[in-house]
């Protein structure tokens, strides 16, 4: 296995709608907010952690090759979710178990699996995702704008019977328009790579554009859009066909 390209994929991640990636500070402060999002603790400014965009995209990816479907049929992995494990691949067959192996390749196994020979037989984790910073433009132009980079959404719970507003919550959301550049990083360690870079990177950020980033994408929250700037590269994506 030898290191023979590093694929660079760098552009810029649009926010179509509120995005709201937590803290995990659920303290509440008097005149705060019930949830806020992820922020810089320098800057104060928000921010998508690239452990967020990694764990979304290899989640549906496991609904897509059917890795989750395949990990409901037996109580043993189960309890794993759904996440492809090596010990999920040592049992598997078929096709299942090559999408199963190619995920580990690409996303990595967990730090506390023992098999070394089938962690040697995986290699390296191949993606790497950078968290993803307020794009240089398009803070001057908030700036200039008086934009705030934080916006807070009421929303309560409706009593189907008496048709009264109860459990009122405000909830912290990155504004539609905001821009965050994005960088990722595929390492190519043989020939099979290059096929798991379109196959399951790739496909992986089309999946995600379809689907949502952070938290409530159920009730509209997280659209985002992924532009490129290479340009073959963002043809590439363009054409890709997920089904059919």
């Amino acid at each position: 296995m030898k290191l023979k390209e590093i694929k660079a994929i760098k552009g810029k991640i649009i926010i179509k709608t509120g995005l709201h990636i937590g803290s995990g500070n659920m303290e509440m402060q008097i005149g705060g907010t019930d949830n806020p999002v992820i922020k810089h603790p320098f800057t104060q400014e928000p921010y998508i952690p690239g452990s967020s965009l990694k764990g979304k995209i290899r989640s549906l990816l496991e609904y897509y090759y059917g890795v989750v479907q395949e990990a409901a049929k037996s109580e043993d992995f189960k309890n794993s979710g759904g996440l492809a494990t090596p010990k999920m691949l040592k049992n598997a067959d078929g096709e299942i178990k090559n999408h199963i192996k190619n995920i580990l390749k690409v996303f990595g196994a967990g730090a506390g699996e023992t098999d070394e020979n089938l962690i040697i037989e995986i290699g390296p984790t191949r993606v790497s995702f950078s968290d993803c910073r307020l794009n240089e433009d398009f803070k001057k132009k908030a700036e200039q704008n008086h934009w705030s980079y934080i916006e807070v959404k009421s929303e309560n719970r409706i009593n189907r019977i008496t048709g009264t507003a109860k459990d009122p919550r405000f909830i912290e959301r990155v504004p539609a328009g905001t821009v965050f550049d994005f960088e990722v990083y595929f390492k190519v360690l043989d020939d099979e790579d290059e096929k798991l870079f379109e196959d399951y990177l790739l496909k992986g950020l089309k999946l995600l554009e379809l689907d949502s980033l952070g938290g409530s994408g159920s009730r509209g929250y997280g659209k985002i859009e992924f532009q490129f700037y290479d340009e073959a590269l963002k043809n590439k994506f363009n054409s890709l066909k997920l089904w059919g």
